[in-house]
């Protein structure tokens, strides 16, 4: 490092030069950069989700959760495996070791759960199989609303508002709550279907037969080949009362003698309310690899073309937006990030008392934020608040280099009477090795923390990475651009102002903290069993103070101006139960 100063020392421009690339890099970097909330992270869960509509969560539990773990459960390296039964639906989470490729682990999971599908019942929808993702939460509501009906409005959220969503880069799913889905329903008179002794199977199988399209094979003549299709597609909803269910004694039985066929809905699942108004709602969740925030704006954008295409009367607005939160976010930690490097720059000039000190040292703040970014860019990094906490944490940092070559080289001007330019190549051949050192340092301290075998060991690899690179640029700002800067900026005192000895310049409430340190510096060294006594003591009460300190998985304090209110029943609730408790929650609140 050393011939380096000497070269930069000799070659300004080169200097120069080799620092503004890194600042010019980093700063396209920063207009590439995504913004997030956290680091995406790939965690080693794979979800299997099934519906058996109609059936009891013991039903669902003996006939699909069971035959799914049992498939499943050899699978090399699972950690641990459970499921969630409920009515209509199984969800079972297979939790892998972290050493575990989660690629391949998914692979093995759906290749096992493909093996037991002749084994789940015929009713059974196919299961869908998903990595976990940290944040399959929604990152964008909307909400559809307007005079009418709950059917229109769904209709509208599902013909046109989602197809159209669907479209925005990065969206990766579209979820419809509260919704009324059009059905072609069939009341069943249950005391004449027992007169004419007729099974209600026998009613949803000639339903199922006579109400369908099937391929007709083909017709070759010359040349020529046409291939057949048998339309059997019933167009008209009330032409379902004239399906013959069976022949009892020569004579059809149609729907219409059993009971009636309607155009009307099917029973909803969901419900949803915007300011006690029935709504439909839309959840959009992002793509694993997609940026949230550049996903949101996107969506944004589209929604100016969804609400011209929408009946007047209709209104779709934003009700839950996660970018909110994130923007906020960053901006309180960029007003840190530029205040700490203000107030470091600040407590440099009051203890160095040069304004050219204090340009000197505060240069390497900028330039090494800055160079950062474009190791960021490089590395497919995000803007979020893990990889924004290591760069305000490293602006105490990263001065510190400069700090330390600074001062040494102002030093030899002030004590040993030396022009700019020796004393900063003979101050920075002094100090080089401490610096060195120094950093490397704190390079071995984060850079393990980027490798640790946890959950929070991957969120933490961005954390480590960005804090290890903005030290590693602060010690190359050290030795290229600090000695230069210090060569042309300081200057001797005058010789009028060499008369200001030691006793005078130690005065003042600076002499006091001088003082102050070498009475306790003294102190420490008549009395070293007690300093060692007491460091110990310190040390120890780590120990029960680890113990006291609440613990938790990602800070759980942050106000982000809403709250959500989660309501357990009991079991066989029915939904219109639900509806009536959610009502009375929201009249108390």
């Amino acid at each position: 490092m050393q011939k380096l100063a000497d070269i930069c020392l000799h070659r300004p421009v080169f200097a120069a030069m080799l620092i503004l690339s890194l600042v010019v890099v980093g700063t396209v970097g920063y207009f590439h950069l995504g913004v997030d909330r956290f680091p995406s992270v790939d965690l080693p869960s794979v979800n299997i989700r099934t519906s058996l509509p109609g059936a009891s969560p013991a039903e669902v539990e003996a006939q699909v959760s069971q035959r799914i773990e049992e498939a499943v459960n050899t699978i090399e390296g699972i950690k641990e495996l459970r499921s969630i039964s409920s009515a209509g639906s199984s969800f079972v989470i297979v939790t892998f070791e972290l050493d575990r490729d989660i690629e391949s682990a998914a692979n093995d999971v759906r290749d096992r759960v493909s093996s037991v599908l002749r084994d789940l019942p015929i009713e059974a929808d196919p299961p869908i199989i998903s990595k976990l993702d940290n944040d399959q939460s929604p990152i964008l509501t909307l909400a559809l609303s307007g005079d009418r009906s709950a059917r229109e409005l769904t209709e509208l959220a599902d013909k046109v508002v989602k197809v159209q969503i669907e479209r925005s880069g990065g969206v990766g799913e579209v979820q419809i709550v509260g919704g009324v889905e059009r059905a072609i329903n069939v009341w069943v008179d249950a005391d004449r279907l027992a007169a004419y002794g007729i099974p209600i199977t026998a009613v949803r199988d000639a339903i199922v037969r006579q109400n369908a399209e099937a391929p007709g094979g083909n017709v070759t003549s010359g040349y020529r080949e046409k291939t057949l299709r048998t339309f059997g597609k019933i167009d008209d909803p009330a032409k379902f009362n004239d399906l013959v269910v069976a022949t009892i004694n020569g004579s059809p039985i149609h729907v219409r003698d059993i009971g009636r066929a309607e155009d009307g809905t099917k029973e909803p699942r969901t419900l949803a309310r915007l300011n006690g108004i029935p709504t439909v709602t839309l959840d959009i969740l992002r793509q694993s690899d997609a940026n949230t925030v550049a996903v949101i704006e996107g969506v944004k954008t589209k929604m100016a073309e969804v609400i011209a295409s929408l009946p007047p009367g209709v209104k779709l607005e934003v009700i839950r937006d996660q970018s909110h939160y994130i923007y906020e976010a960053l901006h309180e930690i960029k007003i840190h990030l530029v205040l700490g490097s203000f107030l470091a720059c600040l407590v440099v000039l009051l203890f160095m008392k040069d304004w050219r000190a204090m340009v000197i040292a505060g240069v390497a703040i900028p330039t090494s934020v800055i160079a950062t970014f474009g190791m960021m860019w490089a590395l497919g990094f995000t803007l979020n608040s893990v990889t924004m906490l290591a760069l305000v944490l490293m602006v105490g940092i990263v001065i510190d280099d400069a700090i330390v070559v600074l001062e040494n080289i102002f030093r030899f001007v002030e004590e040993k009477k030396m022009n700019s330019f020796e004393a900063a190549k003979a101050a920075t051949a002094e100090i080089g090795l401490a610096v060195l050192a120094t950093t490397l340092s704190l390079v071995v301290i984060f850079v393990p923390v980027s490798f640790m075998s946890s959950i929070s060991g991957r969120f933490l690899f961005q954390f480590g990475i960005t804090a290890a690179v903005a030290v590693l640029v602060s010690l190359l700002v050290s030795f290229t651009l600090t000695p230069i800067m210090c060569a042309r900026l300081l200057s001797r005192p005058k010789k009028n102002a060499e008369s200001h000895d030691a006793t005078k310049s130690r005065s003042g409430f600076y002499g006091r903290i001088d003082h102050a340190y070498e009475r306790l510096l003294r102190f420490s060294m008549n009395h070293r069993l007690v300093v060692i006594v007491i460091s110990i003591a310190l040390i120890l009460s780590s120990i029960p103070l680890y113990k006291v300190i609440k613990q938790e998985y990602i800070p759980g304090n942050a106000d982000e101006g809403e709250f959500e209110l989660m309501i357990r029943t009991p079991e066989g609730l029915s939904i219109a139960a639900l509806d009536e408790l959610s009502y009375i929650l929201e009249d108390t609140n």
